[in-house]
């Protein structure tokens, strides 16, 4: 077999490089489109101190007034769609401020959602983590997560945050049949409208620790790998977001996204809802610190990562590079 085709004594006749002279004709053939409807801004919202947060440059606490603010900023350059964590005042044991009316986040969507209506989708992390006294993400008994016990609290906590106006909600615990208990409860309430994403293959990944800082939510004892996945396993993912598209969901998502992208494209291949990928706090931190060093040119790199997830198959991109991207994007045009 030869390495070269010749036509008519040419050498070589096939030349992929035609297709990339110029910028034009790169964006004319590219595979892969990024647009802000694709992106999602996770945002903190907290009872307690607002401001930078050390562990993750660039990202802030707000208060509920404030992320008002944030989300009018970030429509402005065309992102619409924000998934919302609470930092509350106090935290017990069975994280009652998960589900609590005036919980942080239920009042953040409450105000979100009379000042922007339909022009934004709201979506709501569905967990106790960040509200529990110790840190894990369900009802712990005889020092482990009870999940049957933890399905209660968080169908609590769906139908709470329905109430104060999420579009969407985002089961993140893990639980077996998270998703079948929370949408039989918002169907009960009336909330048939509400979608549910679910983090459906979550990872027990190392690259979550900036977000525990943020959000206050390392656990006191223990970890999570009873609960989310192994980082070795790839046909389990497929068996997890089966359980989970049975049981209702309506948006599936993967987190982390770029240690992932293999588990991305195979969920991709395997099931026709619409797929989110989370570019967690570690990736974010990664590129940060590498890009505040100089070894790396911060614009290109986030934009080559995303469309890296965007490559693999995913239909939303979770990321705090969302307004860069939307003013980078913009640059573009």
């Amino acid at each position: 077999m030869t390495l070269v085709t010749r036509v008519r004594g040419r050498f070589p006749a096939i030349r992929p490089r035609r297709l990339r002279s110029s910028e034009a004709l790169r964006n004319l053939v590219s595979e892969t489109l990024l647009d802000t409807s694709h992106l999602v801004l996770p945002l903190f919202v907290s009872e307690k101190g607002t401001g930078p947060i050390e562990s993750m440059p660039g990202v802030e606490r707000h208060t509920v007034e404030g992320v008002v603010s944030k989300v009018e900023e970030a429509v402005e350059l065309g992102v619409n769609a924000f998934l919302l964590f609470g930092i509350p005042q106090l935290k017990d044991e069975l994280g009652s401020q998960a589900y609590h009316r005036e919980g942080v986040v239920q009042r953040a969507l409450r105000r979100l959602s009379e000042a922007f209506g339909e022009k934004v989708v709201l979506i709501a992390d569905t967990c106790l983590c960040e509200y529990t006294s110790h840190g894990h993400c369900g009802v712990i008994i005889d020092g482990g997560v009870e999940n049957d016990r933890t399905l209660e609290l968080l169908a609590r906590t769906a139908v709470s945050q329905a109430e104060a106006g999420a579009t969407v909600v985002a089961p993140s615990a893990m639980m077996d049949g998270q998703v079948g208990a929370i949408r039989s409860a918002l169907d009960e309430a009336g909330f048939e409208s509400t979608l549910i994403m679910s983090y459906s293959a979550k990872y027990a990944s190392a690259y979550y620790g900036p977000f525990r800082v943020a959000a206050e939510s390392k656990p006191q004892f223990g970890d999570r790998r009873s609960y989310q996945m192994d980082p070795r396993n790839g046909r389990e993912a497929v068996r997890e977001v089966g359980f989970d598209v049975e049981e209702g969901a309506d948006i599936v998502m993967v987190k982390p996204a770029l240690p992932y992208l293999d588990v991305i494209a195979r969920l991709k291949a395997e099931f026709p809802l619409p797929l989110a990928a989370y570019q967690v706090s570690g990736e974010y931190l990664m590129i940060k610190s590498a890009a505040a060093l100089g070894y790396l040119d911060e614009r290109l790199a986030v934009l080559e990562s995303v469309y890296s997830i965007r490559r693999a198959g995913a239909d939303i991109v979770i990321t705090y590079f969302a307004e860069d991207i939307a003013k980078w994007l913009k640059q573009q045009s």
